[in-house]
């Protein structure tokens, strides 16, 4: 008889979702994690007199109203919402681009309504073809909404889906840019809405459509907040309401085997112990690369199933630079939350730049003060400065050459950031630290350092991703949540990851008497 209903492997923040729904429901739940404290990726650490956010630039789906957003319903659900302070990001983002003919240097507000009324300002004649492009993607957001709470498929919710959700079929295959020409939006406002694509890590030609105006959607209908204690603040709530509930979290634990019987996952092992952790049911926060290569026994894992995860390519290798200044944001000028600096509004020329360290100027670049304006001592600033690689060209790097290869990363950040703004920041940096693919694929072992999980194209989309999720299941009683999951990288998109799976298992009856 299994000692657990479930055990959960990582305290990401899928995992933390995950085991805390699979607890809320009754089930007895182990969590598991290697390291010390819980977040993964979802953390923050101390540099001299800084507190550094590990990778939060903001939270979308969440809102100012109770019960407005669905990342806020959920937390609201499990009963931590009130455990976490919440402050709010003023603007929605403020878009650079260094090399374009015509330069953009656009401010955007957050807000619907405001938001096509600045876009008019910068683009003038958009405002009508800005309100067709949002009425859509409050059509596709419901649509998403029906067919996301879909049970079983019968020929009347075929004629129902083909009658009052046929723009969502009609779209679903089609890239960002291809639906933009098919609206007539301005080249200038395309440009500027396009600005959210480094947060999926695709260039707009390769890009769901829906996927990419959902992101927009929420972010614009909805605001954005951070936590005032950064995103660990997050993460202890999750841990710590977890285990109100009776749920028991063993930190300093690495899992290196799930244990299988029969072709069904049955427990885990935990280095250095003897015993095996048995459950009904093995909810792991790990990159599917890594479960079948290295927690699976290889006679465990079917041919088709190391095709299927070698199928998928990696998105976005993560790079950021921590800056602590010893001037406060009003003198140094730093106005905005959130900076999204590029060579150019062309998306696909920037991605092909990201192929390599010397070519890659893109940059999303937060101060934290904006936000949480005494996140520092009086007088300073914290900035981090975050860029994708979408090749494994930090693996290259002669271990001679890393340090040298950092600072070249870390002069350009700050060289790109004071040419776009014309604010100087270089004089006045007292603490610096530089996060790269290595430093992430160390920390969470996140296979070449990748922090965005499979890469979102269209035909590994969120859409075809939903259609087929029974298809992403591993193996009976292994389920994976997280960025790599269904519905793809971000903050919200993973904690939801983890409510959505352990909301399948308890529906299920797996981990449950009755089963």
């Amino acid at each position: 008889m299994a000692k657990w209903d479930a055990i959960v492997v990582g305290a990401g923040n899928g995992g933390l979702s995950a085991a805390l729904t699979l607890a809320n429901s009754g089930m007895k739940t182990l969590l598991i994690e290697k390291h010390n404290v819980p977040g993964g990726f979802a953390t923050s650490f101390r540099r001299g007199r800084f507190e550094f956010e590990a990778s939060l630039h903001e939270l979308s789906s969440y809102g100012n109203v109770p019960g407005m957003g669905n990342v806020r319903q959920m937390f609201e659900e499990l009963g931590i919402d009130d455990k976490i302070e919440w402050c709010i990001i003023p603007d929605a983002y403020r878009m650079i681009t260094l090399s374009d003919t015509e330069r953009i240097d656009a401010i955007m507000p957050f807000g619907i309504s405001n938001y096509i009324e600045r876009m008019e300002k910068y683009s003038p004649g958009s405002r009508k073809s800005m309100e067709r492009l949002f009425a859509l993607g409050k059509e596709l957001h419901d649509s998403e909404d029906f067919l996301g709470n879909i049970n079983s498929v019968n020929p009347s919710l075929v004629k129902s889906v083909l009658s009052d959700h046929l723009n969502f079929v009609r779209i679903a295959p089609y890239s960002v840019n291809e639906v933009l020409d098919t609206m007539d939006i301005p080249k200038r406002a395309r440009d500027i809405f396009g600005a959210y694509w480094c947060y999926l890590g695709v260039d707009l030609n390769n890009m769901s459509f829906i996927h990419y105006m959902e992101l927009v959607m929420r972010y614009i209908s909805f605001g954005a907040i951070c936590a005032k204690g950064r995103s660990h603040e997050i993460s202890c709530a999750f841990q710590e309401r977890f285990e109100e509930l009776g749920g028991e979290t063993r930190f300093n634990s690495f899992v290196d085997n799930i244990v299988t019987y029969n072709g069904r996952a049955v427990g885990v092992h935990i280095k250095g112990k003897k015993e095996i952790e048995y459950a009904d049911v093995i909810v792991c926060n790990a990159a599917p690369h890594n479960i079948v290569g290295k927690l699976l026994d290889p006679k465990d894992v079917p041919e088709k199933l190391i095709r299927k995860t070698n199928s998928r390519v990696f998105s976005g290798r993560g790079t950021t630079m921590f800056l602590g200044l010893d001037k406060s944001p009003d003198e140094l000028g730093i106005n905005e939350h959130c900076y999204m600096i590029y060579d150019s509004a062309d998306t696909v020329d920037q991605v092909s730049s990201m192929a390599n360290i010397e070519s890659n100027n893109a940059q999303a670049t937060c101060c934290l003060n904006r936000a949480v304006p005494d996140c520092s001592p009086e007088g300073t600033t914290i900035l981090y400065f975050t860029t994708l690689y979408t090749t494994d060209c930090w693996g290259k790097i002669r271990e001679e050459d890393y340090l040298d290869t950092k600072r070249f990363v870390a002069d350009k950040f700050i060289d790109n950031f004071e040419l776009a703004t014309g604010t100087k920041i270089r004089d006045s940096i007292e603490e610096i630290a530089v996060a790269t693919p290595v430093t992430y694929a160390r920390y969470t072992d996140a296979p070449q350092g990748v922090i965005y999980g499979y890469s979102g194209e269209k035909w590994d989309g969120i859409v075809s991703r939903s259609l087929m999720q029974s298809y992403e299941d591993i193996m009976p009683g292994l389920y994976y949540v997280g960025g790599y999951g269904a519905q793809l990288l971000g903050f919200g998109s993973s904690y939801t990851s983890g409510y959505d799976t352990a909301k399948r298992i308890i529906k299920s009856g797996e981990g449950s008497d009755e089963r």
